[in-house]
């Protein structure tokens, strides 16, 4: 089997209206020769970000979309780090600035509207183009996090930024998990500053230019970017600009770097918005994302390894189950937040539903295959999993926006970037890197590049993996459950059982978790169907 085998073509992509794919020949729906570096944790992608911005220089352009935004979220955690200090510094010395924000719902509903539209709003005062964009589903978000720089004149320097992290507050945490100081707050669980386990995936290559056109293709739609007559009202006595400005002409793709080696596909979900009328480029949407995941599910032989804030549903748990029952020798392996993100009814009980459908339906396919773990600090405070990583075999890997659940695979704008390696026979080397440097972090083992196979060996096959994990977490919950007596045990992982809800509490949360958690956005057709 061919490492692109695994992955989507032109027509599997199933989105006849974008131009994505325009430039890759034939069938094929990615690019060659690429490099990208997984980036564990927000802190170290802010640092390498903020370096990256400030040394851009008349004639770039830097672009960028959000679905959450805070304006004084320091990069560094420097005074003139802050995210609209960065970004209007670099517009004003000659930078193309340009950014979609999510409007976001109110701060009432624990989103994000006031502080997203305050960063639009302080961009655009100091001259970058930062535009508060709201075409989408009722009750529905942008959630892709991307950010593109390209250098005038200078494209070996080009770079793309995919995946979970959002330029706010809680995200620039590190290894030791002691959470941003400039904090979000959430369920009591998490203390006064939550730690945040996050990944993003730093671009170079040809891929960079398949990203900028991402964005593109949602800053050239001519929908407006609210139909909402409260917002537009809002806007107009605001003076916000309304009204996306050309942008210059795309630049070719950039050329493949030193050791560029792998090939990267982008997977994406957009709504059937408004019975298909809207998005020029995904008429009825796009659910690759979705198609993405299931195909490289189904090939999936020896070990999928999720990292993941949801997890949730009948939809994505029968993609798994179908498949543990089609290979006897499939483990899966899922990090997920040891807890909600809220507490409270509306907020925690939902999602516990929803953890319980998929983790039901795997657990009754495969019991011994099959474990599920949170993630906590050497203090003992859960951490937030916030990460959107999988891998497969080895082989096929992805950091993006979307996460195991419906709402990411047909209802929320998403966006993936998947990695696969020819430059191996068996596996994909930056597949099973990724993989063992996370496993490394959750295992408390100390690694570097040189020394990460040999310190991981015992987790390169799939039963050892599984075997590792256990045992960790068999002693750390231990440790817990027999009051926290003598030394702590190394490792940082704890076992999640499948979450147990009365008759009557599944009755009471099953319509908002159907219709606010993990809504469909698929048009009627293909509920019906049932597929994607």
């Amino acid at each position: 089997m061919q490492h692109t085998d695994w992955l989507l073509t032109k027509s599997e992509r199933a989105n006849e209206d974008t131009v994505l794919d325009d430039s890759h020949p034939g069938e094929a729906a990615w690019s060659e020769g690429n490099l990208v570096r997984p980036l564990i944790h927000g802190a170290t992608y802010f640092a390498e970000l903020h370096e990256r911005l400030e040394a851009t220089r008349p004639g770039d352009l830097v672009l960028f979309t959000d679905w959450q935004g805070d304006a004084d979220e320091r990069l560094t955690g420097e005074p003139g780090s802050e995210v609209v200090e960065v970004l209007a510094r670099a517009d004003e010395r000659g930078v193309d600035v340009r950014g979609l924000i999510w409007r976001s719902h109110m701060e009432m509903l624990n989103f994000s509207a006031s502080e997203n539209r305050l960063l639009g709003r302080q961009l655009q005062a100091r001259g970058a183009e930062a535009l508060l964009d709201m075409r989408v589903r009722t009750g529905g978000s942008h959630h892709q996090k991307l950010l593109v720089i390209r250098h005038k004149g200078h494209p070996e320097r080009d770079v793309a930024y995919v995946g979970g992290i959002d330029l706010c507050h809680s995200r620039r945490d590190d290894a030791e998990h002691h959470g941003d100081p400039q904090a979000l707050e959430m369920a009591q669980e998490y203390g006064h500053t939550p730690p945040w386990h996050d990944v993003q995936a730093a671009i170079t290559g040809p891929a960079v230019f398949d990203v900028e056109t991402v964005f593109r293709e949602r800053w050239e739609d001519p929908t407006g970017l609210t139909r909402h007559p409260v917002y537009w009202t809002q806007d107009k006595i605001l003076r916000m600009d309304m009204h996306p400005d050309p942008l210059p002409a795309q630049a070719p793709p950039p050329p493949s770097p030193e050791g560029g080696t792998q090939i990267v596909q982008l997977l994406r979900t957009y709504p059937n918005l408004r019975h298909g009328r809207d998005y020029p480029f995904a008429r009825g949407g796009e659910r690759s994302v979705a198609r993405g995941y299931s195909k490289a599910i189904s090939r999936a032989e020896k070990l999928i390894y999720v990292e993941d804030q949801y997890l949730w549903g009948q939809h994505v748990g029968g993609v798994f189950t179908q498949a543990l029952r089609d290979n006897p020798d499939l483990h899966v392996i899922a990090v997920v937040p040891l807890f909600t993100d809220q507490s409270g009814f509306t907020a925690r009980t939902p999602q516990l539903l929803g953890r319980q459908r998929a983790m039901q339906q795997m657990a009754e396919a495969a019991p011994d295959r099959v474990a599920i773990y949170g993630v906590e600090n050497h203090e003992g405070t859960p951490v937030y999993v916030h990460a959107k990583v999988c891998v497969m075999d080895d082989v096929w890997a992805t950091i993006g926006s979307d996460n195991f659940n419906r709402r990411s695979w047909t209802h929320d704008s998403e966006l993936s970037a998947v990695v696969v390696d020819p430059s191996a026979d068996d596996h994909s080397p930056y597949a099973r890197r990724l993989r063992l440097n996370l496993a490394a972090e959750h295992l408390d083992r100390t690694v570097d590049d040189d020394s990460l196979l040999e310190v991981m060996a015992d987790c390169v096959e799939a039963p050892g993996m599984f075997a590792a994990y256990a045992e960790t977490a068999r002693r750390l919950d231990a440790w817990h459950e027999g009051g926290r007596v003598g030394e702590r045990p190394p490792g940082r992982l704890r076992r999640l059982r499948q979450p147990e809800l009365g008759r009557l509490e599944r009755a009471a949360a099953t319509p908002l978790y159907l219709l606010l958690h993990d809504p469909d956005g698929r048009p009627k057709p293909l509920k019906e169907q049932g597929g994607f």
